[in-house]
């Protein structure tokens, strides 16, 4: 069976809305086609007319500075942001959480604007522009929206984003800056299926006595969707930055959410248990940088 019958190279967002349009429903966006052509093959989505590829447009391709606001296109690849000092200086979570992406080959290809519309509550990409508070635009026959990210997300690997109809086509998210820093880590099965058993970013901002002024903390999976962690959020703000608070909110992390038991990734219980490890680690991790203790992302490499 063959799973498209046509390929064609859009070079403009409204090239591609335009073949879209042609296809009536039967065709589907593509870039890096790390899940969407594993998907295909394995019968997940039903064969399609034709794919559009999107990686030879340009703005799609951009990263892009205006102050403190950074535009990424959603064709922009994981290898591309782990390799964007900006990104890596103020937007370090997503450095971190993009460095840990299947594997060098996979990260090559792979888009940022992929991760987001596969639409996975495990998604480390995903996580961190969750906890950047980030916003994506849609592309659309009737003009452009901005959505803010979690607004994308209705259930697992389902998105607001029609791709038979719709192009994703960037993001954008306020960069940290004083006192403000960010951070990801992962916990990830040593063999087997490729699969996460929990991951967490975190993005903090502390004022002039150390106290969390603004918090963003995203773990998955957890729900049927990435989501703030907003219980946990509100508990630390006004409070000292230190050890003690961090260990007591990771505590309370680990009473307060629950992850169910999943075959591919780990027990209810275990996953439990590791919320509370990458909370204080996370959480840690954003302070040191917030306080210009540390600045370097951690490389999985």
């Amino acid at each position: 069976m063959k799973l498209w019958s046509n390929y064609h190279v859009a070079h403009s967002v409204t090239e591609a809305l335009t073949l879209l349009g042609n296809y009536g429903g039967q065709a589907q966006i593509i870039a890096g086609g790390t899940d969407l052509l594993i998907d295909l093959q394995q019968g997940n989505h039903e064969p399609k007319t034709a794919l559009i590829d999107i990686t030879k447009v340009p703005e799609m391709a951009l990263i892009e500075q205006d102050g403190d606001t950074l535009i990424i296109g959603a064709g922009v690849t994981h290898s591309s942001i782990v390799a964007t000092p900006i990104i890596q200086e103020r937007a370090t979570c997503l450095v971190e959480s993009c460095g840990v992406v299947g594997g060098p080959q996979v990260r090559n290809v792979a888009t940022l604007g992929g991760n987001v519309a596969h639409a996975m509550p495990a998604a480390d990409g995903t996580l961190s522009l969750v906890a950047l508070d980030a916003e994506a635009e849609v592309a659309s026959p009737d003009g452009r929206h901005w959505y803010p990210i979690q607004q994308v997300f209705v259930g697992p690997g389902k998105s607001v984003i029609d791709p038979s109809r719709q192009v994703l086509t960037r993001f954008r998210l306020k960069l940290t800056g004083t006192h403000a820093g960010s951070a990801f880590h992962r916990i990830m099965r040593p063999q087997g299926v490729a699969l996460p058993i929990l991951g967490c970013a975190v993005s903090v901002a502390l004022d002039d006595d150390e106290r969390f002024q603004t918090v963003g903390i995203c773990l998955g999976p957890i729900g049927p969707t990435p989501a703030r962690a907003v219980e946990l959020e509100t508990r630390l703000i006004g409070r000292t930055a230190d050890p003690s608070v961090i260990a007591e909110i990771a505590d309370y992390g680990r009473q307060a959410l629950h992850p169910r038991t999943s075959k591919y990734r780990a027990t209810a219980e275990y996953r439990v248990e590791m919320i509370e490890l990458l909370l204080r680690q996370s959480l840690t991790a954003a302070v040191n940088r917030a306080q210009g203790i540390t600045t370097e992302p951690f490389s999985a490499e």
